[in-house]
């Protein structure tokens, strides 16, 4: 019988990385290190179809946690879906914003010099309505995330922050985590689309022991809204 997942491994690195923390309204703060939602979206940037689903299993931490102070100017507003919906039924309408008119400063705490190693599974979906065997799309993301092919750029956390990467295949010979142990607290995990107008962010406390953080999950009973 075909397996219907398989594990992959991606080394992720970056200048600049900010996971923001829900709770901060105003400002931007990171949190201590990458988000499963975050570390899914690095995956799904490289691979992503309907039928399949990428779950994030373990996060390691290649770096020493290094942090900066930096105030960026950003735009206050968002186009609103109105006037979106608006333009695509009449086939025209007031789309921009004008950043001279807009624009604010904002503080941000942002990380520096990261390196991640995730671990994440490519499930296939049985309901899925393309027929291709569950190998096919395992040999599409290994091809893809060898030759540094990706649908759209990966970044940590903003889209300003690209990220690199590359495929791990022998862990044994990649070097160990940080040599850190530590209670992070409540950390997002990632949104429940239950209710897709309405989706609901769940969090879980994350705990790093020896530079490795666990993933549990999402239906765990330690994962909360």
């Amino acid at each position: 019988m075909t397996m219907d997942h398989q594990r992959f491994v991606l080394e992720v690195r970056g200048d600049w990385a900010c996971f923001t923390r829900p709770e901060m309204k105003v400002e931007r703060v990171s949190y201590d290190l990458i988000t499963p939602s975050a570390a899914r979206a690095v995956f799904e940037a490289i691979f992503y179809k309907p039928a399949v689903r990428w779950v994030v299993r373990r996060i390691e931490v290649l770096a020493p946690m290094r942090w900066m102070n930096l105030r960026r100017n950003e735009v206050a507003s968002v186009v609103s879906t109105a006037k979106v919906q608006q333009a695509m039924k009449h086939g025209q309408g007031e789309l921009a914003l004008y950043v001279d008119e807009d624009r604010q400063q904002r503080a941000a705490l942002l990380l520096r010099d990261v390196a991640y190693r995730l671990h994440a599974d490519l499930i296939v979906r049985a309901d899925r309505a393309d027929p291709q065997p569950p190998p096919k799309f395992f040999a599409i993301f290994e091809r893809r995330a060898r030759k540094g092919q990706c649908v759209n750029q990966p970044y940590l956390g903003c889209r300003e922050f690209a990220a690199r990467w590359r495929l791990v295949d022998n862990l044994v010979a990649e070097p160990p985590p940080i040599a850190e142990t530590r209670d992070l607290g409540w950390m997002l995990h990632d949104l429940d689309f239950s209710n897709p107008a309405d989706p609901q962010p769940r969090f879980f406390r994350a705990q790093m022991n020896a530079g490795v953080v666990e993933v549990p999950a999402f239906d765990d009973q330690g994962v909360a809204r």
